[in-house]
């Protein structure tokens, strides 16, 4: 897969060179650009930005450096997957993730200050695919951390990247992956840490009673920290055994295990 990314800091993706991404770009899984946006203006000061039409306060990235950055990196009829973080954006989840890990190539924008001048992206509609997506309902200071987050994301999900497969399915949020249930507890060795101990159930080599264990643990957690989770689930799919363990939670899992 390649991945462009225009932002005024390159330096903030070093990290593309450290752990599971710098090995997936050494193997060659990984093509990975970064361009620095300041090299499209042309004034002494290599100005980025511009007070907003309409007033307000805050700035706006101009849409002269940004249109040229984009018909450079990806000229016509070159046309990769345009990704812009933004609060605005829809929501970026693992499906999100899978979805954009088909891609052959994408290019990401990162916005700074109010962010980019609207102008550019209805442009680019034109001749590529563009996805405004954002993280949460929360404001950062710039796009460049957003879009570490979404290439990690979507580069583990490219086969090569991790060292088990298995991993990917098993992850929280999954498609299919027990009905996006959050990931229960995991441990290792030793049995005993600290006067704790391992839960004797994972240590019995009983891979039917761990696995019980383990969906009953993914269940708990759903219930406790994302019980909105739990709507999801499909009644009729739950067996006796899912809905004891939801009745532990009154007025979270009610709706469905009954």
């Amino acid at each position: 897969m390649r991945i462009d990314i225009i932002s005024i800091f390159p330096e903030y993706f070093a990290p593309l060179e450290i752990s599971l991404l710098g090995k997936a770009r050494r193997a060659g899984i990984l093509d990975t650009r970064v361009h620095d946006l300041r090299g499209w203006t042309h004034d002494r000061h290599n100005t980025v930005d511009d007070t907003p039409y309409g007033g307000g306060p805050g700035m706006v990235m101009k849409p002269g450096p940004w249109g040229e950055a984009l018909d450079a990196v990806a000229p016509a009829p070159a046309a990769p997957r345009l990704v812009v973080p933004t609060p605005s954006g829809r929501p970026f989840t693992q499906s999100t993730a899978a979805e954009l890990a088909s891609e052959p190539w994408l290019l990401f924008a990162c916005g700074r200050y109010e962010g980019i001048d609207s102008r550019v992206m209805a442009e680019a509609r034109g001749r590529m695919p563009v996805d405004e997506v954002s993280l949460g309902d929360f404001v950062l200071a710039g796009g460049e951390v957003a879009v570490l987050v979404m290439i990690e994301a979507i580069s583990r999900l490219l086969p090569g990247v991790l060292g088990n497969a298995a991993s990917v399915s098993d992850d929280s949020f999954a498609p299919g992956a027990m009905e996006s249930l959050l990931e229960g507890p995991v441990y290792t060795k030793p049995p005993v840490w600290r006067d704790r101990a391992v839960p004797e159930v994972l240590l019995s080599g009983n891979h039917g009673a761990i696995a019980r264990w383990r969906r009953d643990e993914a269940l708990r957690r759903t219930a406790r920290h994302r019980p909105e989770l739990l709507e999801r689930l499909d009644p009729a799919a739950l067996d006796a055994r899912d809905r004891e363990v939801l009745a532990e939670f009154p007025g979270h899992g009610e709706d469905v295990a009954h």
